[in-house]
């Protein structure tokens, strides 16, 4: 073989194996690249995780913090893993242990669900302001966790203690007249044919408590229908109204020995007819029961722009300082035995607050023991309610 074409063969080797050195550095450099992209990806994916994981634990703490139940979880060595800031209105402060758990109450029901692995409630009382709390704790995992959760059902005793004094009262209201009409019917019945003159005595007793009974039946149904919200959709004129409620006890106001005056200058609002007469009605009654012969009482309307005005102010025997705050409650009186003389059912004033507030509005009373009284219903003028879209 000549020497040129060994040669040739040694050059032509020599670049097919720079050629493959060449390649292979190619093909491991795209293998770097593809390793670096997947690292970049995957420590994309990473941060995504984590961004993902921090906001949820973010919204978790915001639902937490933000909720009107205090909530508190023990780890299984019964120190405090967690604490919202309900509970520590609720407690007063954050314990760090259920050792620190205060009242005693607490922490024994704490270790009974411990025990048991069973959810247990209990309901305290506590001060500055007196508040009833309701505690349930249940088993939060294998570790021995304990979660607590405490809610304040103060107001939910406050509704419970009205609803039972309402029965008890509605009760006690209903049986008196009840038994007076029972007592004069049997007496009747024994006396028709032994004293006839003493028939009408006891029939006009019978009468009166029945009258008396239908009333207490009347007002708990408007009671009743009025905790269920008012149809506002009429506008009503007030002024006239008032007069037209005014006429209706003229005659009775007479025969009280009563001046009974109405000046109502031209208001209208948006509510119920029906209503707000029950309102009037029984604010004209509550006082002509309440005020002496010889006494005066005015009820007049006033309007502004934005407000409509509604006072009855009579001269009548007047309110203690110490029964205003009670005034409105259902069958709340100041003087239980004249309001039962004159037939008052002890539901109208609170009759006349449900209606004011079902209308956007407000009553307040003045008064002063032996100088009559003032009550004052306010309501939101028709244009008002139009403006704001009522």
């Amino acid at each position: 073989m000549e020497a040129g074409a060994v040669g040739g063969l040694v050059l032509a080797g020599l670049v097919a194996t720079g050629a493959g050195i060449v390649l292979g550095r190619r093909s491991l450099s795209g293998h770097v690249r593809d390793l670096e992209g997947e690292v970049e990806r995957s420590s994309a994916s990473l941060k995504r995780s984590r961004r993902a994981s921090e906001d949820e634990r973010a919204v978790q703490d915001l639902i937490l913090s933000s909720m009107q139940e205090g909530v508190l979880l023990f780890d299984g060595d019964r120190q405090t893993a967690f604490a919202n800031a309900a509970l520590e209105r609720h407690l007063g402060a954050r314990p760090g242990a259920t050792a620190q758990l205060y009242p005693p109450a607490l922490r024994e029901m704490i270790n009974t669900v411990a025990q048991r692995r069973q959810i247990g409630t209990v309901e305290i009382e506590r001060d500055d302001p007196t508040r009833w709390l309701r505690a349930t704790a249940s088993p939060a995992g294998s570790d021995g966790s304990i979660l607590l959760v405490i809610t304040d059902i103060t107001e939910t005793r406050r509704i419970e203690a009205v609803r039972r004094d309402f029965v008890a009262n509605a009760s006690h209201e209903l049986k008196t007249p009840a038994a007076s009409i029972q007592a004069a019917a049997e007496t009747l019945a024994s006396l028709a044919a032994r004293d006839p003159a003493a028939v009408p005595r006891f029939a006009s007793q019978l009468e009166r408590e029945a009258m008396r009974l239908s009333r207490i039946v009347a007002d708990l149904l408007d009671l009743s229908r009025l905790e269920s919200g008012s149809d506002l959709g009429e506008t009503v004129r007030l002024d006239a109204l008032v007069r037209e409620e005014t006429e209706r006890f003229e005659e009775r106001a007479r025969e009280a020995g009563l001046e009974l005056v109405a000046e109502a200058a031209t208001a209208t609002v948006s509510g119920s007819p029906h209503d707000l007469s029950l309102l009037v009605r029984n604010l004209i009654d509550n006082a002509i029961r309440y005020t002496r012969p010889g006494g005066h009482i005015g009820v007049g309307v006033t309007a502004s722009d934005d407000v409509v005005e509604l006072v009855v102010r009579d001269d009548g025997l007047g309110i203690p300082l110490r029964d205003l705050p009670r005034l409105f409650e259902r069958f709340y009186r100041v003087d239980r035995a004249r309001s039962r003389e004159t037939g008052g059912t002890g539901l109208g004033l609170s009759i006349v607050r449900h209606v004011a507030e079902n209308h956007g509005g407000t009553v307040q009373v003045r008064s002063e023991l032996g100088s009559g009284s003032t009550f004052t219903v306010r309501l939101p003028a028709t244009d008002v309610i139009l403006r704001t879209g009522g």
